[in-house]
């Protein structure tokens, strides 16, 4: 990122702070950065700190006559290389979503002649409301991309969820991946096929909380799953990945929300929709505790170990493949099976309702969990297709391949269609 120029957008939170380090590791870089501050940034972080750390004055006013003789909101845009929103809250994404421009932020945003960077920070509830995720989808479509939020502890407290603004790496990661991005974009010459595609992928396993300390998973990796969202992203789609605990780094163009439960996920998968392809390939865990350990649940000499009532988690897959209105057009679901790997994968089809289903075998011997290859078996409707041994980027790169085919047939069926009907309206 040497000799790069980026305009930092800092928005009214108490994650503000974190731009404070976030400045200092670019400036290490060799990163031009100028600042812009909204009036509610300013509450939690001073201008003055700020232009310490970027040797340069820190813009606050739209209406500041010598600001706008030396440099003006319009060239202010322009001239950088990339622009981070950080951390981006509800009324700032709101403004960029609906076009506002009633201060120095919003109208540099709107005068743009490029895609912001925006790393969110809210409130869970703030952040999970219909009002929001709808801003949010809208900006995706019109190309700007997202950079968290992570889950976790809010300031406030007994708050926790979805909402924390991305650590300093992770955003420090996403401007690099997004000019690499770019760069990539702009090399090949040619959108994908999947370009113009909102692709859903879910990784990872689920943890479900005992106690503080304790919890129930499954022994997922994520590789397989991480692997599909770089490669749809890479085939031109907008990918949302959605992932459990795990020990990867987040994919190349790839917008990541990390939770921990399965109710989290269930409920970030219903807010990303609209999708034209969901891929759950996430090891929920099929279980949760009833009732969670406030405390460390402790041995007591002479006692039995406690009984652990477990109750249902929600079915992912099926509460998506089921739905009558949002409903993916491709529903692509995972089995790992220890046997009778077809039937089983057969049964699960046609169970959960959805389109496609990728089974495998995960029984010790394979090394398919935590391992780096896979042998999985494409089932759809009346057949499968069983591949060799792949390693998990090939299977992912070869279900995308089927992914953009299968989009593409449907697409030109719905076309001749359409061009059946008219014809038969003008006799």
């Amino acid at each position: 990122m040497e000799d790069k120029s980026i305009l930092l957008i800092v928005g009214g939170g108490i994650a503000a702070y974190k731009c404070l380090e976030l400045i200092r590791r670019l400036r290490e870089r060799g990163v031009d950065v100028r600042v812009v501050m909204t009036k509610a940034a300013q509450q939690f972080i001073t201008p003055l700190s700020v232009s310490a750390l970027t040797n340069e004055r820190v813009f606050t006013e739209l209406f500041d006559l010598d600001d706008e003789r030396e440099i003006g909101h319009i060239r202010l845009s322009r001239d950088a290389d990339l622009i981070l929103v950080a951390p981006a809250t509800a009324d700032l994404i709101a403004k960029m979503a609906n076009g506002l421009a009633n201060d120095l932020a919003s109208s540099v945003l709107l005068a743009s002649d490029k895609p912001p960077l925006i790393a969110p920070a809210m409130n869970p509830q703030m952040w999970l409301n219909p009002a929001t995720q709808r801003n949010v989808h809208q900006l995706e479509a019109d190309g700007a991309r997202f950079v968290g939020p992570e889950t976790g502890e809010m300031a406030e407290r007994d708050e926790a969820g979805p909402g924390r603004l991305a650590e300093v790496p992770a955003l420090i990661h996403a401007i690099e991946e997004m000019t690499a991005s770019d760069r990539s974009t702009r090399a090949r010459g040619s959108p994908g096929p999947l370009f113009d595609r909102h692709v859903v992928v879910t990784s990872g396993p689920t943890h479900e909380p005992i106690d503080p300390v304790r919890y129930i998973a499954n022994r997922s990796s994520g590789k397989q799953g991480h692997a599909i969202a770089g490669a749809a992203a890479k085939a031109g789609a907008r990918v949302t990945l959605i992932t459990g605990p795990v020990n990867l780094p987040d994919p190349d163009g790839v917008k990541t929300i990390k939770v921990e439960t399965a109710r989290e996920m269930l409920a970030v998968t219903e807010q990303t929709l609209p999708a034209d392809v969901a891929v759950f390939c996430a090891a929920v865990a099929d279980w949760s505790v009833a009732e969670q350990g406030d405390q460390k649940i402790k041995k007591k000499k002479g006692k039995p170990p406690p009984a652990l009532k477990l109750v249902a988690n929600p079915d992912i897959l099926k509460t998506i493949a089921s739905r009558k209105k949002g409903r993916p057009e491709l529903v692509i679901g995972f089995a790992a099976e220890t046997e009778n790997v077809l039937q089983h994968a057969r049964m699960k089809l046609k169970r959960k309702g959805c389109d496609w289903i990728v089974a495998n075998d995960v029984s010790t011997e394979t090394g398919v969990m935590g391992g780096d290859s896979n042998s999985v078996h494409l089932i759809r409707t009346g057949r499968h297709e069983s591949w060799p041994e792949l390693s998990k980027e090939d299977v992912a790169a070869t279900l995308v391949e089927e992914i953009a085919r299968e989009l593409a047939s449907t697409k030109r069926t719905a076309a001749n269609s359409k061009s059946i009907r008219a014809k038969v309206d003008k006799r």
